[in-house]
């Protein structure tokens, strides 16, 4: 754990010492874990790579809220700085590609580049209306219902349906989480909602950026990954075929040689 401000965030910091960082963001319901497959190759080719819980998350603490990205990004730096990293590789996916864009602008100075995978940089009445669905299933605490809640929204129909039982597996492990996992995904959402718009600043992005998202992604549409791309001069784009909102667990090997192939690119 890092105390930040009055806080302690949880950070896992691997790989060789010396070598280019990579730091990978979160995605909202997520933790460091959900980034476990793809940092073995940047580990065992000696670089450094950093996994961090946002507050509000899984295994950092949860102090009240709601927050903002501008938060989110200047403690990340804060983590950056305690480890003597001076520059890095930003990969975020969902609300850690918002927190990515958001250092982009912020701290430009400390981006070498960005790969922003399933993010928006602003929200519709949709996109809206589906977080309070989210917000409401949290409070009600079981993690059963809340996951099998979310589901549809979040993966594409072909994963849904040739990963029944590992989805399964997944519900009934939310339902194992403690309650507080609930309350600081209500206070994360609602920093969402909130706070989410940043369209206006994405000019001011000047790092190598490479935007990845799912066809069938229904939370985040293609359409505002789009956006992103055409705020931002030196970007890329990438679309998915048949590949809902979570394109990590989705398209790992794609996700994969993706990031691998532009971070080599910018190292």
């Amino acid at each position: 754990m890092i105390r930040i401000k009055n806080f302690e965030l949880h950070v896992e910091d691997l790989g060789y010492p010396k070598g280019e960082a990579v730091v990978f963001l979160n995605g909202v319901m997520a933790s460091t874990s959900s980034w476990y497959g793809f940092m073995k190759y940047f580990v065992k080719n000696d670089f450094r790579v950093v996994l961090h819980d946002f507050k509000g998350q899984l295994k950092s603490d949860k102090p009240e809220g709601p927050y903002t990205f501008r938060e989110h990004a200047e403690e990340t730096i804060m983590i950056l700085k305690q480890l003597g990293i001076h520059q890095a590789h930003f990969v975020g996916t969902s609300y850690g590609g918002e927190v990515a864009l958001t250092i982009g602008f912020r701290y430009p100075e400390y981006v070498k580049s960005l790969v922003i995978i399933d993010s928006t940089s602003e929200i519709d009445g949709k996109m809206k209306t589906e977080i309070e669905r989210w917000i409401e299933l949290c409070q009600a605490k079981d993690g059963y219902q809340f996951f099998k809640g979310i589901a549809r929204s979040i993966y594409g129909k072909r994963y849904r349906d040739e990963n029944k039982s590992a989805l399964e597996d997944r519900a009934k492990a939310t339902a194992k989480v403690p309650a507080s996992y609930f309350e600081g995904q209500v206070t994360l959402y609602r920093t969402f909602l909130n706070d989410v718009y940043m369209t206006d600043r994405l000019k001011e992005i000047q790092a190598p950026t490479l935007i990845i998202c799912g066809d069938q992604d229904k939370l985040k549409p293609l359409k505002f990954s789009k956006i992103i791309h055409q705020e931002i001069k030196h970007s890329e784009l990438v679309v998915l075929e048949d590949c809902g909102h979570v394109a990590i667990f989705e398209k790992p090997n794609e996700i994969e040689t993706l990031m691998i192939g532009f971070i080599h690119k910018n190292k």
